[in-house]
């Protein structure tokens, strides 16, 4: 099943972390994305101590940290999670229990520190042990000073979710979108923990007004991208807001919307990661508004 692949369903254990190889990508500098299975991870390695964004599935630490070990880096000094979901959150207790100092916009202590259920792929996330909270939160925006960078975390509402926050390293001109941005294929949007189409699209917005044709954006899910690909990306959700905000309008049901394919002709180039055009209308029609 894609949701496997790209990491958003449960993750079966120590097995299964035996099969997961992290992969490590230079993106500029002292700079780097991380991959294996759950959200691309960002890292910052320097002087002043590690940097990280986001830390996967629990069962993965020690080799996350020997990825970051094998560029010159450290146990993270920061973590900063972009949201709660626990393909990006999953590693906190590990890395907190080791000395990480853990960050994240509000909202997404308020949803670790409970129970959650995520109905799309039937996965239960039980509340995380305190060593696994941020213990630094912040409602808008915050900002690292560290290894010669300015690290600035913006707060974007009602997007993937209600607590998302983007990763914007001003000098060297690489932005960390998290879950704002699936790379090649249409985003899980989490409506009902707040999430929105159109959150998402102005979320975008933000990031696309922060970039240029240099810029290198490391997208939650998929591969490095650049600011010509967050542009298409963000075409094909404002195409798909408006034709099914107009279904909305005239008062059509889900199975309605649904049943008129609106979304046909993006299907060929979006409908082959998580979802269907179909089930993606399913999960995001009640947050068109």
């Amino acid at each position: 099943m894609a949701v496997l692949v790209i990491g958003l369903a449960p993750f079966a254990g120590s097995a299964a972390a035996e099969e997961v190889t992290i992969g490590t990508l230079p993106v500029t500098g002292q700079i780097y994305m991380l991959t294996g299975q759950g959200g691309n991870v960002g890292l910052l390695v320097g002087a002043d101590g590690t940097f990280l964004i986001d830390d996967q599935y629990a069962p993965l630490t020690d080799k996350i940290l020997a990825a970051i070990k094998a560029v010159g880096g450290e146990q993270p000094k920061f973590l900063i999670n972009t949201h709660y979901h626990a393909d990006h959150t999953g590693g906190n207790e590990n890395l907190g229990r080791s000395g990480s100092l853990i960050f994240s916009h509000d909202n997404v202590r308020e949803r670790l520190v409970g129970d959650s259920y995520l109905a799309t792929f039937k996965m239960k996330s039980p509340a995380a042990a305190p060593q696994g909270l941020p213990v630094v939160t912040f409602g808008e925006d915050l900002s690292f000073h560290l290894n010669g960078e300015t690290v600035h975390a913006i707060h974007v509402p009602h997007a993937h979710t209600d607590g998302d926050s983007f990763i914007h390293f001003q000098s060297a001109n690489v932005i960390h979108a998290g879950d704002i941005f699936f790379n090649g294929f249409y985003p899980f949007i989490d409506v009902p923990h707040g999430g929105s189409l159109k959150g998402m699209i102005q979320a975008t917005e933000r990031i696309l007004a922060l970039a240029d044709k240099q810029t290198k954006i490391i997208p939650g899910h998929g591969p490095l991208a650049d600011k010509a690909q967050l542009t298409r990306y963000r075409h094909m959700l404002g195409v798909a807001y408006e034709r099914l905000r107009e279904l909305r309008v005239a008062g059509k049901t889900v199975d309605e919307a649904v049943a008129a394919k609106p979304l046909a002709d993006l299907e060929e180039t979006w409908g082959h990661g998580l979802f269907t055009g179909d089930r993606w209308i399913e999960l995001v029609y009640a947050g068109v508004y």
